[in-house]
């Protein structure tokens, strides 16, 4: 028995269901949704053409160039890859720009070939236009709350421990600081708020009424930009704020941005390409930095830093500790304890890991 064509986008996100997105390459790499593949009608190239002809010479005219040009060995292998995906998620759909004339050309060949396969009803535009009015209702209606506290917190690691939380930086792909970067790139913008919105689809679905925990954040993760509705709500948010000892903060830093880093780094690269790239980018993070720095505490860590690399390629790690350690107490630090300074009526609660922990379970 076939599945009909869907408008439930809700239960489309909540359960991760599947889907062919038949648009053109360039549309998805522009903006798409998880748990989606990018198996187009058309290349960009094709597209292009059948648009042009659209404009000189009219609907009827573009559709019969996009039959010649999709045809033969050619449709037959596109159609392969949509059956292939079809058989291996028989509980996905698919789904083209607006649910119109590419998404019922494949669902039709997906017809002929055997394989009935339902669409999005309103296409990839109807999904994106429900994800943003679902984010803009939840931001107004949602008390939120932030997870504050000095670099090296480790505040990413409580966050995801504790229920009822969304991890911006994950959904970014990016650690949040200057040095932040990460070996797999980040997602476009679009797909950066699509994302957001199917966590807070999720948080909202899961505890109706309840507050959400985020870290706090600046406008920009890296390059993805917090919408802006979400951003005036995290400013006038309650803060909880988390406190950890120099020596502690060191070390998660440490793990975090040398070790971990280097893995990714490694994993993408191997071993010696790696550990280059991730030498790049520690210095060129630094380096950016360095007129908030001041010359001469530039001059200093980037000396550190320098020596601390070289060390590294002998077996020795440990002295990446030290630069750490000062840009921690004399940059990151004075900029924390002056923002907070600004926000010292938002204030909710402040203590250890484990005290936060705690105090979350029960208020």
């Amino acid at each position: 028995m076939s599945r009909p064509d869907t408008d439930d986008y809700a239960a489309i996100f909540l359960h991760d269901t599947p889907m062919i997105d038949t648009r053109a390459p360039a549309e998805f790499l522009k903006g798409a949704f998880p748990h989606t593949v990018s198996l187009p009608l058309m290349t960009d190239s094709e597209r292009a053409k059948v648009g042009t002809c659209y404009k000189q010479e009219g609907q009827q005219k573009a559709i019969e160039l996009g039959h010649q040009l999709v045809s033969g060995k050619l449709k037959e292998e596109r159609i392969q890859r949509w059956l292939e995906f079809a058989h291996a998620h028989p509980d996905g759909y698919l789904y083209c720009w607006r649910g119109g004339l590419r998404s019922q050309i494949v669902q039709q060949w997906l017809q002929q070939a055997g394989c009935d396969y339902p669409r999005i009803k309103g296409g990839y535009k109807a999904l994106r236009r429900f994800l943003i009015d679902t984010q803009e209702r939840i931001v107004s209606n949602t008390r939120f709350r932030i997870l504050a506290g000095r670099t090296g917190c480790a505040k990413t690691d409580l966050l995801t421990a504790v229920p009822g939380s969304i991890d911006l930086e994950g959904l970014a792909h990016h650690r949040g600081s200057t040095f932040g970067k990460r070996p797999a790139g980040q997602p476009s913008q679009i797909d950066f708020e699509n994302r957001l919105a199917i966590a807070l689809l999720r948080q909202n679905h899961k505890y109706p009424g309840a507050s959400i925990l985020l870290e706090d954040e600046s406008r920009l993760i890296g390059r993805c930009a917090l919408p802006e509705t979400l951003r005036r709500c995290m400013a006038e948010a309650p803060l909880i704020i988390v406190e950890r000892t120099l020596e502690q903060r060191v070390e998660h830093s440490f793990r975090n941005y040398i070790l971990s880093k280097l893995a990714e780094w490694q994993q993408a690269k191997g071993t010696e390409e790696g550990f280059t790239a991730f030498a790049e980018d520690l210095t060129t993070s630094l380096f950016k930095i360095r007129r908030r720095l001041g010359g001469l505490r530039y001059q200093q860590l980037n000396a550190l830093l320098e020596q601390a690399l070289k060390q590294q390629q002998q077996g020795d790690d440990s002295l990446h500790r030290e630069w750490i350690r000062i840009l921690l107490r004399d940059y990151y630090d004075p900029m924390y304890d002056y923002q907070l300074s600004q926000k010292q009526g938002q204030v909710e609660f402040r203590g250890t890991t484990e005290d936060i922990q705690e105090y979350l379970l029960t208020h």
